[in-house]
């Protein structure tokens, strides 16, 4: 019941937020664009950390049309990687979840990997929707900062998680069969 309640406290909230934003800002250009995507960000967390899901979904697992990531290199996602490294999010990202060289360690990140996932992709349906209004409201170019933030913000983020945990997946396991030769001989 708390679960619930706290759920719907942050779609209310983000709803309010929102309304907010579009009353104060409209619903055209950059800022408005960039604001509700960092607002989206901000509450879906919230929303992600509340939902505490197992995210034990097949969707989550490697397709086979990915290729072992070939797919996200092809669409440049090594590019976006030095980007995320040159203004920073790297560091500040590791500096507030630090990486341990150990198996639950792993297990977490690989957790983190999945809720991020489920949060963009929530964000860039939201996104979507308004692009598509913004877009039959006031035209295509009105909506351009929506559909560019939610390529870079949300799309290629959804990419990175799905790069990086097959990825993860195999050093869990090499981490898991190094623990389980230490446990064996010590």
């Amino acid at each position: 019941m708390l679960k619930t309640s706290i759920l719907s406290f942050v779609i209310i909230i983000t709803i309010g937020l929102t309304y907010g934003l579009i009353y104060y800002v409209g619903m055209q250009g950059f800022l408005f664009a960039w604001i509700l995507n960092l607002l989206l960000m901000m509450c879906v967390f919230k929303f992600t950390e509340a939902l505490k899901s197992q995210f034990k979904s097949t969707y989550y697992d490697e397709k086979k049309w990915e290729r072992k990531g070939k797919i996200y290199e092809f669409l440049g996602i090594n590019f976006f990687r030095k980007l995320l490294v040159w203004i920073g999010w790297e560091k500040l990202n590791k500096k507030s979840n630090p990486i341990e060289k150990n198996t639950k360690s792993l297990i977490h990140l690989q957790y983190r990997t999945k809720q991020s996932e489920l949060g963009h992709i929530i964000i860039m349906v939201i996104v979507l929707g308004f692009s598509v209004f913004v877009t039959f409201k006031f035209g295509i170019r009105e909506s351009l900062w929506l559909l560019t933030l939610n390529i870079l913000l949300n799309l290629y983020p959804i990419f990175l998680q799905r790069y990086n945990r097959p990825r993860l997946e195999r050093a869990i396991k090499l981490s898991k069969h190094r623990e389980g030769r230490l446990h064996n001989n010590g």
